[in-house]
């Protein structure tokens, strides 16, 4: 078990855990392991519960012959994004999404599969931006599916200031034009930091870059990383808003 990527999920697995929109129970534990940066049988338990992010990581694992889905390489490039997502074969990866969500209400493979000759990748940005359930963003009469989208997704910011258990971050959020999702100007926001005395990210400092998921810093990341998120999310937006029937105009339409 690679101790670093079992942790990193942990970092960014727990805010949408904590919301009770992914995972399993009792899942409040992964604030804990981050906070203390251990990792044990306990934490790949619940990592392997994540009906969602799991089967994406032993994907990406087995196509890049990676032995542990939970290694940091692979972790990286679900969440963040990296080189090795290019080796997917999408055959392989069109399966597991058809095997996966293929007998959910609302699933049309005619809508996502064409995303895949067209760059989709086994991320999270592909994930929330194409295979969301936009049906369910709307349920209940709910009049904010583009700021769920932009909390949902992994997007960096940089410290502007620090008080008590929130940061204001500076970053770019997304924007909606009435067809196609992209980036607004940016604007400062308040994440919170710490809870009960832990943290995902540990103690944060004015200036330092960070990666953000829903309300939460999940960790203090490098210029590099953050270019990568801003690129891995773009090229996966661009992806999905060139689809004939994009799940973003169905849901904004």
């Amino acid at each position: 078990m690679s101790t670093t990527g079992a942790i990193r999920f942990a970092r960014y697995a727990f805010p949408p855990n904590s919301l009770h929109y992914c995972g399993p129970e009792g899942g409040s534990v992964l604030l804990e392991y981050a906070d203390a940066r251990t990792a044990d049988a306990g934490l790949v338990e619940l990592a392997a519960d994540f009906e969602a992010a799991w089967p994406y990581l032993e994907l990406i694992a087995g196509e890049s012959g990676i032995g542990d889905p939970l290694d940091d390489r692979v972790v990286d490039a679900y969440w963040l994004g990296n080189e090795i997502l290019v080796r997917i074969d999408r055959t392989r990866f069109a399966h597991s999404l058809q095997g996966r969500f293929g007998a959910r209400p609302g699933w049309s493979p005619d809508r996502i599969l064409p995303a895949l000759p067209a760059g989709a990748m086994p991320n999270h940005s592909f994930h929330v931006f194409g295979v969301y359930p936009w049906v369910g963003l709307l349920r209940g009469g709910s009049d904010q599916p583009l700021r769920i989208l932009d909390r949902c997704r992994i997007r960096s910011g940089v410290v502007e200031a620090v008080q008590d258990d929130s940061a204001r971050v500076r970053y770019q959020p997304l924007c909606w034009d009435g067809k196609r999702l992209g980036f607004g100007d940016r604007r400062v926001e308040t994440v919170t930091i710490t809870q009960g005395g832990y943290s995902l990210a540990g103690p944060l400092s004015r200036g330092d870059i960070v990666a953000m998921h829903w309300d939460w810093v999940c960790e203090r990341i490098t210029g590099e990383e953050a270019r990568r998120i801003e690129r891995w999310t773009a090229s996966q937006l661009q992806v999905v808003n060139g689809l004939t029937a994009p799940g973003p105009a169905a849901a904004f339409g």
